[in-house]
């Protein structure tokens, strides 16, 4: 019995239930970093494994009745990075990295809404870095900061962790956020510098804690 906490790997493909609904399963895609529900699509066996074996998302087309690589016109592709089954073998959740718009309306969601909320948001917020480190120095912050370098940079999240600290005993809960919205900025802002992202934060997090009570 294999393990389903794996990800699907081509020689999975026979462990599904491809009988259930005509050859097809539902593949719901969530992007990797915010966990936001992006689109629903249907795989079939050759389709599926077209998306392990390249990387990229193929879908079985019930309109055009042939295999769709989303993004092939619009090059709004979505980067795989893992497919797992649920526990029926009959769904499929595919986590992914969206190059560009996902809908072909022009949103980052086919379901809408405002993007992700809560913790997920970090990811949105390493975005916006990204994107502001591209910008003219002269008219982003962000940009102004990177080019000054990591001394710099480190500098910058020494005093907001000051700041932060003081805040939790001088200030009220709202002040405090403030603050902790300054310092989780700047990390970003680190992060990006030394060529790291939340995930590789969290892993190590994760693996701190796996097991503990």
């Amino acid at each position: 019995m294999r393990d389903r906490n794996a990800p699907l790997t081509g020689a999975d493909l026979d462990s599904l239930a491809w009988d259930k609904m005509d050859g097809l399963l539902p593949a719901a895609v969530q992007d990797r970093a915010t966990g936001r529900l992006l689109m629903l699509g249907y795989m079939d066996r050759d389709a599926l494994a077209a998306t392990l074996a390249t990387g990229l998302a193929t879908f079985w087309s019930r309109s055009k009745q042939r295999l769709w690589q989303k993004g092939e016109t619009s090059g709004n592709v979505l980067r795989v990075a893992a497919v797992h089954e649920d526990c029926d073998a009959d769904a499929l959740l595919v986590l992914a990295d969206a190059e560009g718009p996902t809908c072909h309306l022009g949103t980052t969601s086919c379901f809408g809404g405002d993007g992700p909320q809560g913790p997920a948001w970090l990811a949105e917020l390493a975005a916006i870095v990204a994107r502001r480190a591209a910008a003219p120095p002269e008219e982003s912050y962000t940009a102004r900061l990177l080019g000054e370098g990591l001394p710099r940079i480190a500098q910058k999240v020494g005093e907001e962790g000051v700041e932060t600290a003081l805040a939790a005993v001088t200030r009220d809960a709202a002040g405090t956020a403030e603050e902790m919205a300054d310092l989780l900025y700047h990390l970003t802002v680190l992060m990006r510098a030394r060529g790291l992202g939340w995930d590789e934060v969290i892993e190590v997090l994760q693996k701190r804690h796996a097991g503990r009570a």
